[in-house]
């Protein structure tokens, strides 16, 4: 803070305080701490091209990857825990019975080469049988299997045909027929997502902090609005994204090859891969883990379910514990558990739960204390 007369601030005539706080905060081992910034981030579309052959034609290769840079932006996953309050004996109780997983939006950009749109597209004809129908002479795709040889070359849109003993056109709405694959098999099976996951990487530091939709499903794509009056404005795609469940992931992107641990990061068709003339020696292939530098070349990707789950929470979740509530309870718990009853009606431990030790013979509410009588 400036001080222009001394004394009146600071009884020292101190002019500015120093940095040394701010610096011990954010600049330590790495820059750790410092806040990720909103505009550094890659997303990768796993588009399910392995099972859906006809997929490979339209997003083969790099094209699959090039959708993810048509992000304008995206949202993190977002949880909602359903949380009820119980009354315990007058005292209040929060008791959580679910996790909901909230959709997310991402925008795209609507770019001219229409490669979102195809995107759309192809996910709207997979799994609806609006858009296959053929309109005004124009040959039309049938979904996902290909093209459309027996339908008559134009459906019947205008005409009333209600009363008509034939219809010259297939199914309509969502369709999840059989799928025979691309192993050529005679056994049908189900139909395969159209997206395995949608990863999303905030990037820092040469490090990422990864979040992977799982299954997910489009809930709402709306296109944009042309206007005359926009002139300083593009024209985007909004969609609405719902999911089964996220995984957490982080790691250090390779000097060598970025994409084998981010996906279609740093694409030399795309991205410019020409070293800095003012960069070390050597700093393409090293990133800070912990203040500690350590060399990375193909990069690395660590579950976050492996670094700390099992060294802490995993601890609590013992799989080998019977919570069966009318098991008739061992001599030993039932001992602790009349132990337990004096201290809570001591009031020295409200709401205590007990536990057998060995697994066995479920567990032990205390019961409330009683009103003495009146002699």
């Amino acid at each position: 803070m400036a001080n222009t007369a001394s004394g009146i601030f600071e009884p020292t005539g101190v002019i500015f305080r120093d940095y040394r706080h701010s610096a011990k905060t954010f600049l330590t081992n790495g820059y750790e701490f410092i806040p990720r910034y909103k505009f550094l981030f890659h997303v990768y579309f796993n588009i399910n091209v392995g099972q859906i052959p006809q997929l490979r034609t339209v997003f083969g290769g790099r094209d699959q990857a090039t959708v993810g840079l048509m992000v304008k932006n995206i949202q993190l996953p977002h949880f909602t825990m359903s949380v009820d309050t119980m009354n315990q004996y007058n005292r209040k109780r929060l008791v959580q019975s679910k996790i909901e997983y909230q959709p997310v939006q991402i925008v795209f950009h609507d770019d001219q080469a229409d490669l979102i749109r195809n995107l759309w597209y192809n996910y709207y004809s997979y799994y609806y049988k609006d858009p296959s129908q053929n309109y005004n002479n124009i040959p039309s795709m049938n979904g996902s299997m290909g093209a459309s040889q027996t339908l008559t070359s134009g459906s019947l849109y205008n005409q009333r045909d209600i009363y008509d003993k034939n219809v010259e056109y297939t199914d309509w709405g969502f369709v999840g027929e059989s799928y025979y694959g691309s192993g050529g098999g005679t056994n049908p099976l189900a139909k395969p997502p159209f997206f395995n996951d949608i990863q999303i990487y905030g990037l820092s530091q040469k490090k990422f902090a990864s979040y992977v939709l799982i299954n997910p499903l489009i809930k709402d794509w709306q296109h944009d609005t042309y206007d005359y009056a926009a002139g300083d404005q593009t024209m985007q795609n909004t969609v609405i994204i719902q999911y089964e469940t996220v995984k957490y992931y982080s790691g250090d992107i390779g000097g060598d090859n970025p994409s084998a641990s981010v996906p279609g990061f740093a694409d030399q068709a795309y991205y410019d891969t020409v070293k800095s003339p003012i960069a070390m020696p050597g700093s393409t292939y090293t990133a800070t883990d912990n203040g500690t530098v350590v060399r990375s070349t193909q990069g690395t990707m660590t579950d976050l379910q492996l670094l700390n789950t099992i060294v802490t929470t995993g601890a609590v979740q013992q799989p080998d514990v019977n919570f069966n509530y009318r098991t008739p309870l061992p001599a030993s718990v039932s001992t602790q558990a009349s132990n337990m009853q004096t201290s809570v009606l001591r009031g020295s431990a409200p709401g205590a739960v007990v536990q057998n030790a060995s697994g066995a013979g479920g567990t032990f509410f205390p019961t409330p204390p009683t009103t003495p009588s009146q002699s």
